[in-house]
């Protein structure tokens, strides 16, 4: 038997679609807190292994994300893109709980994004909230003392009774970062859009059918399901995780060193505002 008939006896199977898995969960900022958050620390990697798998069909974006930081959630959603638009690898978001604030500015990276019926989304707006302990501090006597080197160097002092000209500041920041998020959904989602900037951009959130009738999502739909439907019975799905530490792994260790406990603390209840926002 020569090689033409050894050859004739082989069969070719085309390769199997194959869809990069990139979960995208919990608060968005600097600080990850104990349960786990998004930043472009944690996730810049990740992204780029998910762009960089053999054979790939598609980025599936797991998403389920209450919002937090302007600035990360903008750099995280374009790294995606500048890898999508590099590639030309097609980009799919699914809404788990929600995704909210500075979540759905993750979820416009995608080309498409999918919902559950129940997954909460929008709350397209900027927010900043605090506490004022200036009268608590005078009943207890405490005297308050800040000495800074430029007029505007303090900012909303929770120890001082709020002033109209912090208020002014604020306002003037949240109104340009409000501007920048508007401007990013404006580019991804376009003509899809059937609601009126001025409820759009009030930082109302809808349920995840509702999203799809206002053109803020695409279909309900798993992913799974969606993935199946785009690409055949036959897709695979490769999960991009982080990887641990051979000690982290055997011992079961994620929790944060001692010297970092502060920070996850404070993140731990940042986080838990973020979620009873939404009732999650």
């Amino acid at each position: 038997m020569n090689v033409q008939q050894l050859l004739s006896l082989v069969t070719f199977r085309p390769p199997r679609p194959r869809v990069a898995v990139l979960r995208l969960a919990g608060v968005i900022g600097p600080l990850a807190p104990i349960r786990g958050g998004i930043n472009m620390a944690n996730t810049a990697d990740l992204i780029e292994r998910a762009f960089r798998l053999s054979g790939l069909s598609a980025v599936a974006l797991a998403i389920n994300s209450p919002g937090g930081a302007a600035a990360q959630s903008a750099l995280i959603a374009k790294h995606i893109r500048d890898l999508a638009d590099e590639k030309g690898i097609p980009v799919f978001a699914f809404v788990e709980d929600v995704a909210a604030s500075g979540g759905y500015w993750l979820a416009c990276a995608a080309d498409e994004i999918h919902v559950d019926e129940n997954s909460i989304v929008g709350s397209i707006g900027v927010i900043s909230s605090g506490f004022g302990f200036a009268e608590a501090i005078g009943r207890l006597g405490i005297e308050r003392r800040i000495h800074t080197q430029g007029a505007k160097k303090s900012l909303l002092d929770p120890f001082r009774p709020e002033s109209a000209e912090d208020l002014e500041r604020l306002t003037g920041l949240q109104t340009e970062i409000h501007a920048n998020f508007k401007e990013a959904v404006r580019r991804r989602r376009g003509e899809r859009l059937k609601l009126a900037e001025k409820e759009l951009f009030s930082g109302e959130v809808w349920t995840g059918r509702r999203a799809v009738e206002l053109g803020l999502a695409d279909g309900v739909g798993d992913m799974r399901a969606v993935m199946r439907a785009r690409f055949g019975d036959k897709v695979q799905f490769r999960r991009i995780a982080p990887a641990r530490g051979w000690l982290r792994r055997r011992a079961g260790l994620e929790a944060p060193a001692p010297a970092e406990w502060a920070d996850a603390l404070v993140g731990g209840l940042v986080a838990r505002a973020l979620w009873n926002r939404y009732g999650l």
